[in-house]
């Protein structure tokens, strides 16, 4: 089967370029709240940075996202995602642990949604500055993308199951040995969201992530 590699530039900008910077600003969100709740792990460890080595998974990051983005381009429609590596934090550091771990946890996704928030805004700015030109619809196709990209993030990393943010989150307000007992089986929770995924039950989750999407169009568009 042949590739279009013109076609493959182009999804390499508007799918790997914009994960790998929201998922690397996703996790120096984690790496900031955790310094200011007394926790440095991750500074120490090179990890309160925008640059995106240091937060690189090989397989989540790098291999899975552009075999993805390769195949999609050769025509399969294979559902896009990744992850990075997850941001150190030790809980002896932190005041609350409990508590400070829900504000570094809610960091993640609440990071993705001001990229979302921002992307609007910019593409508002577009809007005005440049819909006359002929370099409009690109900027509004690649915003699209990156505003899609951050929500999807935003609320997938919000679901209350482990090793998710939203299974920290979840965990401030569960008894201390039920959130024990959920975090033992992380990682037989984690196979489970992966073979999901690979199943197709990303479309479910595209229902809120498009919901959210239209609810940002339509306050952009009153905003023109």
């Amino acid at each position: 089967m042949s590739i279009d590699l013109l076609e493959l530039a182009r999804n390499l900008i508007s799918f790997f370029v914009i994960l790998l910077f929201s998922l690397c600003f996703h996790e120096f969100a984690h790496a900031f709240v955790a310094k200011l709740r007394g926790d440095n792990t991750a500074e120490m460890m090179g990890r309160l940075t925008l640059s995106p080595f240091p937060h690189m998974d090989m397989v989540g990051t790098v291999a899975l996202p552009l075999m993805i983005v390769v195949l999609n381009t050769m025509g399969y429609n294979m559902p896009f995602f990744g992850w990075a590596k997850p941001v150190p934090v030790n809980p002896r550091n932190l005041k609350s642990p409990r508590a400070d771990m829900f504000w570094i946890a809610l960091a993640g996704p609440m990071s993705n949604v001001l990229l979302a928030l921002v992307g609007t805004a910019v593409l508002v700015f577009a809007a005005m500055s440049l819909v006359t030109t002929p370099y409009f619809p690109a900027a509004r196709t690649l915003l699209q993308q990156f505003i899609l990209t951050n929500l999807f993030l935003a609320i997938f990393n919000a679901l209350p199951l482990h090793p998710l943010d939203g299974g920290k989150i979840l965990a401030r307000f569960l008894p201390a040995s039920w959130n024990s007992t959920l975090e033992q089986y992380e990682q037989v929770t984690g196979m489970l969201l992966l073979a999901l995924i690979i199943m197709g039950a990303l479309k479910y989750l595209a229902i809120p992530v498009f919901g959210a999407f239209n609810l940002l169009m339509q306050i952009a568009q009153s905003l023109l």
